[in-house]
């Protein structure tokens, strides 16, 4: 069942087209990503999902409901951590986890969620005073105070250090585990590997790709690079005749080459054949970095966070 319907989304600021025809689908209980370089679209569509913009062309439903015009049913249903958000500087997190918990019909015990995002000793802490990570981290508990069925979440550790990240990783796990959907917006990739089940790639507002992260990589120019010094020169002939290859580098001597696990297995029986010593040799896997990059083209300067 699709919790979250996107189709042929579009919206547009001053007119120019920021969201051009986005299409995607979030199935219950899974971790869906969307990646995107600044000002792809992504903090646009997360918007119109939770009901904050009024698409200009499209269909978006939220557990069947129209988020604008069931904007009140919606609110029940969905949670959501904005990426940048302010709440009055003198309240305390006691007082907003309170104050948040008193919205809803059926709200977690904000205790223990306090306790998981190691916010229990900032309780008394009015929020002016709190630092950037723990104003982060009270965010995310006041999007999962009300028990959501789906939570957005548009980087949702940005601000946190590495120990911090992870325990919010295990958090978002377990709020999966008990049956939340999780729609994440983030631009940390191994975040987006380690957490997503599938992950929509949006480039200058259309989606690039759709697919799990193991698809994505899968996609990138060279699944595996090897690189080595060889004890003798290699003909550049048996090279270019190596299976799947991507790419050949040569530089100060060294070779460097992208393709697939086919292409190692080949090199090795090249260098066997030849009886040329591979000095220094190096096999790296394709990561999701090197699928984003291959699938999108940074431009600097479109900003559509800052007109959204």
């Amino acid at each position: 069942m699709s919790v979250i319907e996107v189709t042929e989304l579009r919206k547009s600021y001053g007119g120019r087209t920021v969201v051009d025809g986005v299409s995607f689908a979030v199935e219950e209980g899974e971790i869906f990503g969307i990646l995107g370089p600044n000002g792809a679209g992504k903090t646009t569509t997360v918007e119109c999902v939770e009901g904050l913009r009024v698409p200009d062309a499209g269909r978006v439903r939220v557990t069947g409901l129209d988020p604008v015009a069931d904007h009140e049913r919606v609110a029940r249903v969905l949670g959501a951590q904005l990426q940048q958000s302010e709440l009055q500087p003198k309240l305390t997190v006691r007082e907003a986890l309170e104050l948040y918990a008193s919205f809803y019909p059926s709200p977690l015990d904000w205790a223990p969620l306090a306790e998981r995002l190691g916010l229990t000793a900032k309780l008394t802490t009015r929020f002016g005073k709190l630092s950037g990570g723990q104003k982060q981290r009270l965010f995310i508990a006041l999007a999962l105070i009300g028990n959501p069925r789906v939570v957005v979440l548009d980087e949702l550790t940005t601000g946190l250090d590495p120990r911090a990240r992870r325990d919010t990783w295990a958090l978002i796990e377990d709020v999966r585990a008990s049956g939340v959907t999780v729609l994440l917006v983030t631009h940390f990739m191994e975040e987006a590997q380690r957490l997503c089940d599938r992950i929509a790639v949006i480039d200058k507002g259309r989606v690039a790709a759709l697919d799990t992260p193991a698809g994505l990589i899968r996609r990138s120019a060279g699944a595996t690079v090897i690189s080595f010094t060889p004890s003798a020169p290699l003909d550049d002939r048996d090279l270019a005749a190596l299976p799947a290859l991507a790419s050949v580098e040569h530089k100060d001597g060294r070779i460097t080459l992208s393709g697939t696990d086919e292409t190692v297995n080949a090199v090795i029986t090249l260098l066997a054949r030849h009886h040329i010593t591979a000095h220094q040799l190096r096999v790296v896997d394709a990561t999701l970095d090197d699928a984003f990059l291959d699938l999108t083209k940074t431009d600097d300067t479109d900003t559509e966070e800052t007109a959204a």
